[in-house]
């Protein structure tokens, strides 16, 4: 028997006339190009779940295709044509939807503040891509870690602050038609944050920090405030949902805040 001649058990007809919402591939590991907002070219490896709805009479969805379109081409895009590989999704399935998650590291380049040693920080980020009927919708994710001081704590002490590391995470929906970018969202958490990391940090560079911390207070309330307000004018983001943890150095609890607001 060969291959043609092999039954296509997928394809049959299903008497439960039940619409499946999304039926795919979930936890592809596979290397992959991220193009960054300046058009430089980032390696990196990303974390592919992907989907199709599956209409009520047939049987399954063909699982093998998902993957297939991986290694089929350079698996290599942005934030801005994301949707172009959803789209092969719902072609080769033959779906009205398609939608993919997508984890991956994005390595960004960074200079110390006082000596300028180049060095990469690395943030965890999440792309969102739904095609549905033509319409599509991105929404992207990323955790950027910083530091943040204690107001209250400044304020009461005569030696110091207590200071910790923070992760500040925006999860934000593009407006239809704009665009969004990574580094944008990286860049207002670390403008907001007591003060940014970095990879690498001379001894100079450590006094920088460490004193731009000091003069720049924030509790975990002040961190998601001042973010939102940028957020809130930011005209190509439709919706956010915005949290700051504070990793305590002085307790075994963390503290947290979040904002959440659909725009539209």
């Amino acid at each position: 028997m060969t291959r043609h001649d092999l039954p296509d058990t997928q394809n049959r007809t299903d008497t439960r006339q039940t619409v499946i919402d999304k039926v795919g591939v979930k936890d592809i590991i596979h290397p992959m190009t991220y193009i960054d907002k300046n058009g430089n070219l980032l390696p990196t490896i990303g974390n592919f779940t992907m989907t199709v709805a599956l209409p009520k009479h047939i049987k399954g969805t063909h699982m093998s295709r998902f993957v297939e379109i991986l290694n089929a081409d350079r698996c290599e895009f942005s934030s801005v044509n994301f949707s172009e590989i959803i789209d092969k999704v719902r072609k080769k399935l033959g779906s009205d939807m398609a939608h993919i998650t997508l984890n991956f590291p994005f390595f960004r380049k960074k200079q110390a503040p006082s000596s300028g040693v180049e060095s990469v920080m690395d943030y965890q980020a999440t792309l969102y891509g739904t095609l549905d009927n033509g319409g599509y919708e991105i929404t992207m994710k990323v955790v950027v870690p910083v530091t943040s001081l204690c107001p209250c704590s400044k304020s009461i002490s005569q030696y110091g602050a207590h200071n910790q590391r923070s992760h500040i995470t925006i999860k934000a929906k593009a407006a239809k038609g704009k665009a969004l970018y990574l580094e944008d969202l990286i860049d207002l958490a670390e403008r907001k944050a007591s003060c940014e990391l970095y990879g690498i940090l001379k001894r100079d560079d450590e006094k920088m920090v460490t004193e731009r911390a000091y003069d720049n207070p924030a509790f975990v309330e002040d961190l998601v405030r001042d973010i939102a307000l940028e957020l809130n004018a930011n005209t190509n983001i439709s919706y956010y949902r915005l949290e700051s943890e504070n990793f305590e150095s002085i307790h075994n609890h963390s503290a947290y805040a979040l904002i959440e607001n659909s725009k539209c």
